[in-house]
């Protein structure tokens, strides 16, 4: 038996016994499969000129908050996937974006980046039970921590009446990394078209860039004529036009 043999046998072991252990960290039936079926969403295709603005992380007290006072003055919905600890953490922020007519959705309880799928579905149940014992409404979204899922992740989502929300590739703000004011304006507004969802996060750190890019972000889009939705407002647009066709 050669090296090259065994080398090339060594690597498909390997490979199979990551799979069989669960440690992939992707979908394995890829984009196209979860947007045929309609169970992930990243964007949608539309030449109407509509946005969906998410944010990550929170509820926190001040960034959230002055989130929430801009996104009324300029007569914007967004959908706030939220971490359940925070939301117990700061239930009139919850209450506040909920009575305001912002979407509410699932980011896990404690926002853990590796997760087995029974510690996922006690997670998602969690923050459910507590954004429903705030609000009375429960949220029927869910988005992966870290954008990391895989097709057992997607299923038990799925399962317990989830839709997995991803966003637009080409819109990732990575506000978390604080990289300046300008640079995530110019991400967004170089980037912006028709159907895009926008990453963005009020917890998790110090999100004051993120306010003042969004000062900026909320009247140039609306000047070019750009609608901000929540991301079920997204989905049924898109589920409207093909009702039409």
């Amino acid at each position: 038996m050669t090296r090259k043999y065994v080398m090339i046998l060594s690597i498909c072991f390997f490979i199979i016994s990551v799979c069989s252990t669960g440690l992939i960290t992707y979908a394995d039936k890829g984009r196209p499969y979860y947007e045929e079926t309609g169970e992930v969403v990243w964007d949608i295709n539309t030449e109407d000129k509509i946005i969906a603005l998410t944010f990550d992380d929170g509820p926190h007290p001040k960034y959230t908050a002055a989130i929430l006072d801009l996104l009324a003055k300029y007569d914007a919905k967004a959908t706030f996937f939220i971490i359940g600890k925070n939301a117990e953490k700061y239930p009139e922020v919850v209450l506040r974006s909920y009575s305001e007519g912002h979407e509410l959705a699932n980011h896990t309880y404690s926002h853990p980046f590796k997760v087995s799928i029974t510690d996922l579905q006690k997670e998602l149940r969690q923050t459910k039970e507590i954004i429903y014992s705030i609000t009375g409404f429960s949220p029927v979204l869910f988005r992966p921590v870290g954008g990391n899922y895989n097709d057992s992740m997607i299923n038990a989502a799925v399962k317990d009446g989830y839709k997995v929300v991803m966003w637009s590739w080409h819109q990732d703000t990575q506000d978390w990394k604080e990289p300046g004011v300008k640079k995530i304006t110019q991400k967004v507004l170089k980037g912006s078209k028709p159907g895009d969802v926008i990453l963005f996060h009020d917890g998790g750190g110090d999100r004051s860039q993120t306010i003042k890019a969004l000062e900026e972000i909320l009247p140039e889009l609306k000047k070019q004529g750009y609608t901000f939705v929540t991301i079920s407002e997204l989905i049924e647009s898109k589920q409207q036009k093909e009702q039409v066709q």
